[in-house]
C-alpha cells in the first residue's frame, strides 16, 4: 500500500467513510468559524483564496450535503462528533439539524472551453452560467436523495417572493419538474461546448437559449428531518475557478454578485489567478470596478496570517497526522497511532570528539579576541544563570559553550565601539551589559548545526511550523518521515526517529520539493529564494549573532513594493508566483525602526532545507533595485 501521506487526500477517497476517517475539522474552524462576517457566508459571494494544498477542495468536499448528513446521522465515533461540532460553529448545522445543502462543482473540466467559442462574451458567459446553475440543481437534488434517504417527491422547492415568471422557466415548483428542466438545460449547453465544430449562434439549442435562472428563483429547499420539516439554504461551491480564462472568470463573478440571488455562492481559487498587487494585498481599488469587498463579496485568505495561525495549524497537523498514520498498516498493526510519539524530541548532543573540538574552538576564539579568564568566567556565569531559568531542555554543554562563544564576540564588538578611556583597563566593562537569553541560545544552535552538523529541526512542531499553514506541504514532509518509520518497523527496529534521522529525511524531502517546482517562473523563483537563503545564512553565521536566531527574510520599504507591484517588471511576476505557490510568505506594512517594510519571508521548506531559523522577525534590509539585479542575473 502506498504511503497515504504522499497522496492528496481527495485522491485517496474510496468512499465517504474513508474520506471522513482522514479529514480534519480544523480548516473549517480556522477559516470560517472565526471569520468576522461569518453570518454573511451564505448570503454573499465568497472567494476562498489559497496556495495549492491549503485545503480548499477538502473543505468543499467535506461540507457537501451527502457527507453532512452522514456525519449528523452517525455520531458513534469521535471523528464524526468533532466534525459535527465544527459544522455547528460554521453555521452548516444547528445542533443535529442541517441548515445548508451544499454541492461542489469542479471547474477544471470543460468550462473554459466555452470561452474559446466564436460567440459574443455575453453569450459565452450565459452558457456557462446556465450550465453551472443546471448542474447545481442536479447536485442539490442528488445529494438530498443519495443512498435512498428520501424520495424526490419528499423534497420541496421554495421560491423567493415575487419570483413570478422565473418559476415557469426553471420547470415549475415540484422537485421532479425542476430536475427534469435542469437535465434538459445541462444536455443542451453541454452539446454546444462538446461539439467537434461549434454551432452558429442561431443554431444553439432552444433549451440553452431560453431564460434559466434558478439561482435567482430558489430561496430554500425543504425536507423532512426526523419527522419535522426543515428548511435548507442552498450553497454552490465552484472549485478551482482559477482554471477559467481571466476575462471569463471576471464576467462569471460579476454574474454571481447579483443581489437577487438568495443562495450561497463560494468560489475556490488559487492565488496565481490574481494580479501581483492582489496577491500581495496592496492598498488599491477593488479588484472588480463597481464592486466593493465586504459589501458586494467577501474574500477569505487561506494563507498564513502569522499571529496565532501557527498554534492553530499545529493542532490541525497533530490531528491530521494521527488520522493518516492509522492508514499505514506496518505501523498501525504495531499500535503506533500517534505520529508525534514517533518523532524523538530529546535534545541532540555532540559526540565526545566533536565536543572536544568545540571546546578547543571556543578557547582559540578567546585567545584571538584577547578575552581575559576573568571575563570568560563572568560570561560563563551569565550562561549558567540563563540555563537555570530556561524552560528549554536543549541547553546541554554544547549549547552552553556555543553561547559563551557568541557572548565573547559580542563583548569584543561592544568594547571596540566604545571611546577609549585615558586610563584604559585591561578588561573594560561594556557600556551595554551582556545578556544571555533565548536569542543567544538560538544563535548557538545555528552555529552548531552548520559547524558540527548538530540537528536543528526535528519534532512535530517544527514540521508544522515549516508548513506555512499548508496541509499538503505538511503531509509531504511528514510522509518522508513515515517512509523511514515503515522501513525500520519492517526490519523489526523501533520506528521512532532520532533528531538526526528526522533532519536528514527533511533535508532530502524539501530538496525534492524545491527541485520539483513547475509553476510559471519556477526556475527564477527557485534561484531567487536560494540566493536570498544564502544571504540569510551568511548573516546568521556572524560570530556575534546580531540577529539572534538569524535571518530568514529580506525586507524592502513597503512604499517601494507598491510601486513595483503596479509595474510591468518581471520581478513583480516572479514575486507573485513565489507567493502564490508557497516559496515565500509576504508580510505587508511590517513596522520596525520607525519604518514600514514589506517582508519577503522564505517558506518553511526552504528554511528546513537550508537549515535556517523558523523564528519570524529576522530580516535583511534591501532595496527593490537589489532584487531586480538578482532576478536579472538569473
Amino acid at each position: 500500500m502506498s504511503n497515504p501521506f504522499l497522496r492528496r487526500a481527495t485522491e485517496y477517497i474510496r468512499d465517504d467513510s474513508a474520506f471522513l476517517a482522514i479529514v480534519s475539522p480544523e480548516p473549517l474552524t480556522a477559516f470560517l468559524a472565526r471569520h468576522k462576517k461569518k453570518d454573511a457566508l451564505f448570503d454573499m459571494p465568497v472567494r476562498l483564496i489559497g496556495t495549492p494544498g491549503s485545503g480548499k477542495t477538502m473543505m468543499a468536499t467535506l461540507v457537501e450535503y451527502r457527507l453532512l448528513e452522514t456525519i449528523l446521522r452517525d455520531q458513534s465515533n469521535p471523528n464524526n462528533r468533532a466534525l459535527a461540532e465544527a459544522l455547528v460553529q460554521t453555521g452548516f448545522t444547528n445542533g443535529d439539524i442541517p441548515r445548508v445543502v451544499a454541492v461542489r462543482l469542479p471547474m477544471e473540466s470543460e468550462y473554459r472551453d466555452y470561452w474559446e467559442l466564436p460567440f459574443d462574451p455575453a453569450v459565452k458567459t450565459k452558457l456557462v452560467m446556465s450550465l453551472i446553475q443546471a448542474r447545481a440543481v442536479i447536485g442539490w437534488l442528488r445529494n438530498l436523495t443519495a443512498n435512498n434517504r428520501r424520495a424526490l417527491d419528499e423534497v420541496r422547492i421554495i421560491a423567493r417572493d415575487a419570483a413570478g415568471a422565473q418559476i415557469e422557466q426553471i420547470g415549475g415548483m415540484t422537485a421532479a419538474d425542476i430536475l427534469k428542466r435542469a437535465r434538459e438545460v445541462d444536455r443542451a449547453v453541454y452539446s454546444v461546448g462538446a461539439s467537434l465544430l461549434p454551432p452558429k449562434p442561431e443554431q444553439i439549442p432552444a433549451a440553452a437559449q431560453a431564460p434559466y435562472q434558478p439561482f435567482e428563483t430558489i430561496r430554500e429547499i425543504e425536507i423532512e428531518w426526523n419527522g419535522k420539516p426543515v428548511k435548507l439554504q442552498p450553497l454552490v461551491i465552484l472549485d478551482d475557478v482559477h482554471t477559467l480564462h481571466p476575462e471569463q472568470l471576471d464576467l462569471l463573478f460579476r454574474a454571481l454578485t447579483r443581489r437577487e440571488m438568495r443562495i450561497g455562492r463560494w468560489l475556490m481559487m488559487r492565488l496565481d489567478a490574481l494580479s501581483p498587487a492582489s496577491v500581495f494585498q496592496s492598498d488599491q481599488q477593488d479588484a472588480f470596478p463597481g464592486l466593493k469587498a465586504d459589501r458586494d463579496y467577501l474574500d477569505i485568505s487561506m494563507q498564513s496570517q502569522r499571529g496565532s495561525d501557527r498554534k492553530q495549524f499545529r493542532r490541525l497537523a497533530a490531528d491530521m497526522s494521527d488520522r493518516y498514520l492509522r492508514l499505514v498498516p506496518s505501523l498501525a498493526n504495531r499500535r503506533h497511532t500517534h505520529f508525534a510519539r514517533l518523532l524523538s524530541g530529546e535534545p541532540p548532543s555532540l559526540t565526545e570528539g566533536k565536543l572536544e573540538e568545540l571546546r578547543q574552538q571556543v578557547a582559540k576564539d578567546q585567545r584571538r579576541l584577547k578575552v581575559t579568564p576573568e571575563r570568560r568566567a563572568a560570561i560563563e556565569e551569565l550562561v549558567r544563570s540563563y540555563v537555570k531559568g530556561s524552560h528549554s531542555t536543549d541547553v546541554n554543554e554544547d549549547v552552553q559553550l556555543a553561547m559563551v562563544r557568541v557572548l565573547m564576540y559580542r563583548y569584543d564588538v561592544r568594547v571596540a565601539a566604545q571611546t577609549p578611556s585615558l586610563f584604559e583597563a585591561e578588561d573594560p566593562e561594556p557600556k551595554t551589559p551582556l545578556k544571555a537569553d533565548v536569542d543567544v541560545a538560538d544563535a548557538a544552535r545555528i552555529y552548531l548545526t552548520h559547524r558540527f552538523d548538530r540537528p536543528l529541526h526535528f519534532g512535530l512542531d517544527d514540521i508544522a511550523n515549516a508548513s506555512n499553514e499548508n496541509a499538503e506541504q505538511f503531509l509531504h514532509m511528514a510522509g518522508a518521515l513515515v517512509d523511514r518509520m515503515e522501513t525500520r518497523a519492517i526490519r523489526n527496529l523501533d520506528p521512532a526517529l532520532s533528531p538526526s534521522q528526522q533532519q536528514a529525511a527533511l533535508i532530502d524531502k524539501t530538496g525534492e520539493m524545491i527541485a520539483g517546482w513547475s509553476f510559471p517562473f519556477a526556475r527564477k523563483v527557485r534561484e531567487f529564494v536560494l540566493h536570498v537563503a544564502g544571504e540569510c545564512l551568511e548573516e546568521s553565521l556572524q560570530p556575534n549573532a546580531p540577529l539572534g536566531a538569524g535571518a530568514n527574510a529580506i525586507a524592502v520599504p513597503d512604499a517601494h513594493m507598491v510601486e513595483l507591484l503596479a509595474s510591468e517588471h518581471e520581478l513583480a511576476q516572479v514575486l507573485k508566483y513565489a507567493q502564490a505557490y508557497g516559496a515565500i510568505v509576504a508580510v505587508r506594512k511590517y513596522g520596525q525602526g520607525g519604518k514600514e517594510w514589506c517582508l519577503l519571508e522564505l517558506a518553511g521548506p526552504v528554511c528546513l532545507n537550508q537549515r535556517l531559523t523558523l523564528k519570524r522577525g529576522g530580516f535583511l534590509e534591501r532595496r527593490v533595485e537589489d532584487l531586480i539585479s538578482v532576478v536579472e542575473a538569473i
